[in-house]
């Protein structure tokens, strides 16, 4: 019997009643599926707290579902669109392009472009062949001829390649020749390779082209009896100006066109200048043909743009600088930012269903582990209440969406003090790459993962999970702990989620007084940043849950919200760095890394930013001298003695994980107040990288006095406010005993007057007056 698990995916994250929503599941071991609709209240099945806690709703979508084995299409290539198959050629031709291979030794053949079909042996290509060589190859249906390079590819090395076959004669070709200059290359000129390798065979008969093989550029068509037609031999690297012409092009003619000329114009049949239409607001999809023809490529599983080209010289660190040096367009075999399942079941949200946070429960066989899923959606309020907003951190969710750290990252057991606890949802998750990578991921050829989409399952944004190197909830599971808090507190409360916010800006927060973060929104648009900072300075409350909140530049694909880019970049705690040159983002046009080293450090929102991490230890809040200040004595107002927080569900106390901490340097609101602040953290807090120009002994909790969280409050223009935890670990202290704890006295405090219209407590005294303890 085969193993029954499923998973599935939304084609959207958050609806509004009245609205429809798509799944699309992919079962094993079972044909049908029983569905519930269930609001989420509480998801970390910690002893200390209440449990997983979920809430099913009446729905005509529950029962029985239909379900099948689905199929995901990895790796990125693009596909060109020829309808009038100009690209049809049985007689003489050349392709040629500027490569840029990761893995050209991997052992399987690789495509670079071409009309070729994998199953039946028909068509022609040029790629590289299992051993690494440059290889053109054209099939009849029934026999493959073929002429293969000499020399083997060097990784991460620019060539020029190109094969001119003529039809007349019989013979093909290869033409391969370095391009390396000081810049471009992994390598420089020091190194004594030789890479020209010019090879001649005589082939037999023409190529046999199918009418249904598209023409491909890093990928090859292939079929399977089950999921039909798709993708295969899928090439790792980068390709520069891929073109075909329809004649046998000479030896000096592929001369100039390897030092960037262009074949002559009437033999042209198609040329993808892949530097052409790059914008200063970012790059699209298509891959534009300046050919005669027009036949544009259009890119599946987000191939990279923007990446630096053959002809890069270093001097430009942006393709809005010089395009024609960013030619470069990045392929991964192991990529996908939409599997592609066909749908399973369509819901339309009920006009009554309340704003909240819900999932669509399916179970199969035992009904755990792998035969459970939760496919989780924000629902949107119909009309805002004017109180309290939770606003969910989507885009972080998917930053972190199927991480595997602890099977890859040989630094996170040192890193979290701890082995890692490893669950049967993640060793599916690391064994079935078709769910795709996190941005903490690299690719089989060691590149960052800077893409991340919801059009796939995302098994750790489900309640009860735990991430394995932590043995804590992080992301969603934790941030329903917030979600639990304000259910118990019987607060009405709408959820709105940031690629809502992206979307629709300040606007979308006016009609609130008060509005909540999670306990880790790391990842901010620039246009989710402006509308919370907007909201602040225009009267709005704004409580900011977290830690290592408002860190990274993200963009979401303007043509595919689902998908977000970050690029890691030469500053902060990051699991990859971007390329010299790589630094902007395809899908803006901006600058990503750190929003602080663009001038918006975290401190200058929410009073406080990223200083430490740490993963084996938490520890409470002390107050500091500001909280008995009478302008916010109020927020600790019922908390016994001067401990906060020494309870939690992560690791025991409030201040945990990662913390923010107060910084005049960074431009925290110089009239803050410090209510509290942590202290005495293990060693295994460290400090963050941002905060070194020096390396040297120290940097950890007990001896480093800036590795602590802090508690801060600080009011803005028209009767605005923020308050910041300064901590990962606050929110998942609020359920602990009950929810009857310090943290919690505290955060409701703050959310029972920020509730309150008009000014805030303590605000008639002036910054200017102090009273001490």
């Amino acid at each position: 019997m085969a193993q029954q698990k499923i998973f599935g995916y939304a084609d959207r994250l958050s609806v509004r009643p009245g609205e429809n929503i798509t799944f699309h599941v992919n079962c094993d071991g079972a044909s049908e599926a029983d569905a519930r609709l269930v609001r989420l209240i509480h998801g970390d099945s910690s002893p200390a707290g209440p449990g997983h806690v979920e809430v099913e709703v009446d729905s005509a979508v529950n029962g029985s579902w239909a379900v099948k084995k689905q199929f995901t299409q990895l790796g990125s290539y693009l596909e060109v669109e020829d309808p009038s198959r100009k690209l049809d050629v049985s007689g003489s031709l050349t392709l040629m392009a500027f490569v840029w291979p990761t893995l050209p030794h991997k052992g399987n053949r690789q495509t670079i472009l071409g009309r070729w079909d994998t199953l039946r042996n028909a068509g022609y290509a040029l790629g590289i062949n299992p051993a690494g060589h440059l290889e053109f190859w054209v099939g009849n249906g029934t026999e493959v001829d073929y002429v293969t390079a000499e020399l083997p590819l060097v990784a991460k090395v620019w060539y020029f390649v190109a094969v001119s076959y003529d039809r007349a004669s019989g013979r093909a070709e290869i033409y391969q020749e370095g391009v390396l200059n000081r810049y471009n290359s992994l390598i420089s000129k020091v190194v004594p390779h030789d890479y020209a390798s010019h090879v001649a065979q005589h082939f037999r008969f023409a190529p046999d082209n199918r009418p249904d093989v598209p023409f491909l550029i890093a990928g090859a068509r292939d079929e399977h009896k089950l999921r039909g037609p798709f993708v295969s031999d899928l090439y790792a690297g980068k390709i520069d100006r891929p073109a075909i012409c329809g004649r046998a092009l000479t030896r000096a003619e592929l001369d100039h066109c390897r030092k960037g000329g262009l074949p002559p114009e009437a033999d042209i049949l198609a040329y993808w200048d892949t530097s052409k239409g790059y914008t200063a607001h970012g790059i699209g999809h298509d891959v534009i043909d300046i050919g005669p023809h027009k036949l544009d490529a259009k890119g599946f599983n987000h191939p990279v743009r923007g990446m630096t080209g053959w002809n890069w010289t270093g001097k430009d660190d942006c393709f809005r600088l010089d395009p024609s040096q960013y030619g470069g367009i990045e392929f991964h075999p192991d990529a996908v930012t939409d599997c592609r399942w066909e749908p399973t079941k369509t819901f339309t949200v009920p006009a009554d269903l309340k704003s909240g946070i819900y999932a669509m429960r399916l179970r199969i066989g035992p009904g755990t582990g792998i035969a459970e899923e939760y496919i989780v959606f924000v629902v949107r309020p119909a009309k805002p209440n004017g109180k309290l907003c939770f606003l969910v951190p989507t885009a972080s969710y998917l930053a972190y969406g199927n991480e595997s750290l602890s099977f890859d990252a040989h630094i996170i057991q040192p890193m979290t003090g701890q082995p890692p606890v490893v669950t049967d949802l993640d060793v599916e998750t690391y064994e079935h790459r078709e769910y795709g990578l996190s941005t903490y991921d690299h690719y089989e050829d060691d590149a960052g993962v800077c893409f991340s989409s919801y059009l796939r399952p995302i098994v750790n944004m489900r309640p009860k999970y735990r991430m394995s190197s932590m043995n804590i909830t992080w992301q969603f599971p934790a941030d329903l702990s917030i979600v639990a808090w304000i259910d118990h507190m019987g607060y009405d409360c709408d959820f709105i989620t940031d690629e809502d916010l992206d979307r629709e800006g300040v606007e979308l927060l006016k009609p609130y007084l008060c509005v909540m973060s999670g306990t880790h929104p790391e990842y901010v648009s620039e246009k989710m940043l402006d509308a919370q900072e907007d909201y602040v300075a225009g009267g709005g409350r704004l409580i900011y849950m977290g830690g290592n909140g408002y860190y990274w530049v993200v963009g979401f694909d303007p043509e595919v919200p689902a998908c977000m880019e970050v690029r890691k970049l030469d500053s902060g705690m990051r699991a990859w760095a971007a390329k010299p040159g790589e630094h902007y983002l395809q899908t803006t046009g901006e600058k990503s890394g750190l929003w602080r080293n663009r001038g918006r450090a975290p401190q200058k929102l929410t009073g406080v930013g990223f200083i430490a991490e740490g993963f084996e230890t938490a520890a409470p809040y002390r107050k500091m001298p500001d909280a008995w200040h009478r302008t916010v004595s109020w927020i600790t107002e019922g908390v016994e003695g001067e401990i906060i927080g020494d309870c939690g569900l992560a690791y025991g106390a409030a201040a945990g994980v990662e913390l923010d901490r107060y910084d005049l340097s960074l431009g925290t609101p110089p009239h803050t107040k410090i209510i509290a602040s942590s202290g005495g953290h293990s060693d295994n807090y460290v400090l963050v990288t941002e905060e070194l120009l020096y390396a040297y002994a120290g940097l950890t909790g007990s001896l480093d006095y800036r590795i602590r969280g802090d508690i801060t409050y600080f009011t803005a223009p028209n009767d605005g406010a923020v308050f910041s935890t300064g901590s990962i670990g606050y929110g998942q202290a609020l359920p602990a005993n009950g929810f009857d704890n310090s943290a919690s006295r505290v955060l409701a405090n703050v959310v029972d007057a920020f509730l309150k219209p008009g000014r805030l407590p303590g605000s008639h005294w002036t910054v200017e007056e102090k009273q001490w303890r």
